[in-house]
């Protein structure tokens, strides 16, 4: 198939994206350093006195409640104002939603207010469509197959990509769907590798609204960045610490015609 949506990747690191991360605690500094080591500018502004306006003039904004406080979900509720008022594309990242009320409770009064992406493991998908409870923690106990009717369902919804992360991921639009295969499993013993996933999408969100590319290539973009970075990491990392660098590393260094050559993309 033709990989024009990897056309976004050459776009990141044209334009340099900059996005508003209003994310968990954990995974801040790992998430900056995915953002630039790919071509984007990262910002952690996430008060509520400054999130509307960052947000007004940020390329993409991520809305991560993973480790949320009051002040938090204030300055999120602030930033989607922000964005929505100014165009920007916002990715939503509902992290343990279903297993934890209050976050599912914020995250279902914020998924009408049309984020561009929402990209989350199959179980958060799931609760967020308000078809199964969460999975355990942050870690998914549904298929990613079975997430596909809520992906769907949250697509048609919000008029959004939906993401569902998994051995094989899933990218989900209106009247699409495509099935990424790519990286390695060693993502899953580094913290912030599907956070920054999220950072990640915003930042090709961002780079890509003014062109031909649509939102559901540009989301594919993301993940297969992610994934063959993951996949050459793995190549020459022997454990989680070493991963970590290898696959900042890798996300600088890729170029499109690599990615094309370590992903398998299907439609469906």
């Amino acid at each position: 198939m033709a990989n024009s949506f990897l056309d976004s990747l050459t776009l990141v690191r044209q334009n340099t994206p900059l996005v508003q991360c209003l994310t968990n605690s954990v995974v801040m500094q790992f998430t900056a350093n995915v953002l630039l080591a790919a071509g984007a500018t990262p910002a952690m502004v996430d008060t509520p006195a400054e999130s509307a306006e960052f947000a007004a003039v940020a390329n993409g904004v991520l809305i991560n409640a993973g480790t949320p406080s009051a002040e938090q979900y204030q300055g999120m509720t602030k930033a989607i104002e922000g964005a929505r008022k100014a165009g920007t594309p916002w990715v939503l990242d509902p992290v343990a939603v279903g297993g934890l009320s209050e976050r599912t409770k914020y995250a279902e009064g914020i998924v009408d207010k049309q984020p561009a992406a929402i990209r989350g493991n199959a179980s958060e998908v799931v609760a967020l469509a308000g078809l199964g409870a969460g999975g355990r923690g942050v870690d998914a106990t549904d298929s990613v197959e079975a997430a596909l009717e809520a992906a769907q369902l949250l697509a048609k919804r919000t008029g959004g990509v939906v993401a569902v992360s998994g051995a094989e991921d899933l990218i989900v639009s209106a009247d699409r769907v495509t099935w990424l295969r790519s990286g390695d499993p060693m993502l899953q013993l580094v913290i912030g590798t599907g956070c920054s996933l999220g950072a990640l999408t915003a930042a090709y969100l961002g780079a890509t609204v003014d062109s031909d590319i649509s939102a559901h290539d540009a989301v594919l973009a993301a993940h297969a960045h992610v994934g063959a970075a993951g996949q050459i990491a793995a190549q020459k990392a022997s454990a989680p610490g070493s991963f970590a660098v290898a696959f900042i590393d890798a996300l600088y260094d890729v170029d499109a015609q690599a990615v094309a050559a370590l992903v398998d993309v299907r439609e469906a």
